[in-house]
């Protein structure tokens, strides 16, 4: 049986580690023709990128900060130049960011937080989306989280730009039925990522909080949102547009 991206040119972007570093090698394990590792940790990327090689698979690491927008058209540009076409998107960079009540929050947090969270989504949308409308075919899928449809006491600038990633999802979509390019949004619940780990080490009342809101305790593994993410980049959901898929165990649903 062929793979789910077969002969694909994929970009992840926030690749270094994570959900970004599981869903990099599960694109490459699915037949993945090359797949570029994007992120702004270059030891990180190049963990990820060697990964892939070693598994068989082809990668190359490229820097990149999503908030820089010379960067970005810098790396879609280059992937167009060496290889014609860009397959597939996967805009997962994204930061923890600036917490505190809202009352509490330093404008310079917000900012920083919704900088790499929604514009960097926005600057990746805009330079993929117009190289692949000159091939009229792609996938896309942006990393929102749980968090996007739910508030959480203290990530206000979190909640915000995960809940602002599904409006423009959905906008791009729209955008784009008549182009052949789909776009998606996954919305991880509490999944087991250095990310997590490091507001859970903030103390034993912040993890029993977050464990309080995983079903049954149990946090996701980074390759259970891989997966999903792979899947919408296929050709099995050549109907999927616009969707906002939560992978979150059931935690919305209680």
């Amino acid at each position: 049986m062929s793979g789910l991206s077969d002969g694909k040119i994929v970009l992840v972007t926030g690749a270094a580690s994570g959900i970004g570093r599981a869903a990099a090698l599960a694109f490459a394990r699915e037949g993945a023709e090359m797949v570029i590792v994007a992120d702004r940790d270059g030891e990180g990327g190049e963990v990820t990128a060697e990964s892939i090689r070693q598994a068989g698979g082809d990668a190359i690491f490229e820097a990149l900060d999503v908030t820089r927008e010379e960067e970005v058209e810098s790396v879609v540009a280059g992937i167009f130049e060496r290889h014609g076409r860009l397959d597939c998107a996967h805009n997962n960079a994204g930061i923890t960011g600036a917490m505190g009540a809202v009352h509490q929050l330093p404008l310079e947090g917000w900012r920083s937080t919704l900088d790499v969270n929604l514009t960097g989504v926005f600057l990746c949308l805009k330079h993929e989306i117009a190289r692949m409308q000159a091939q009229q075919s792609g996938a896309i899928v942006n990393t929102a989280s749980a968090a996007g449809v739910l508030g959480v006491p203290g990530l206000a600038p979190y909640c915000a730009s995960k809940h602002a990633i599904l409006g423009l999802t959905k906008t791009a979509a729209m955008e784009n039925t008549s182009t052949g390019i789909r776009v998606n949004a996954v919305l991880p619940g509490t999944i087991d990522t250095p990310m997590l780990q490091s507001y859970m080490s903030m103390g034993p009342q912040v993890e029993k909080m977050i464990r309080a809101s995983a079903p049954g305790g149990r946090l996701g593994l980074p390759e259970e949102i891989a997966e999903a993410v792979v899947w919408l980049c296929s050709d099995r959901a050549s109907f999927v547009n616009g969707a906002s898929m939560l992978v979150d165990g059931g935690a919305v649903a209680r």
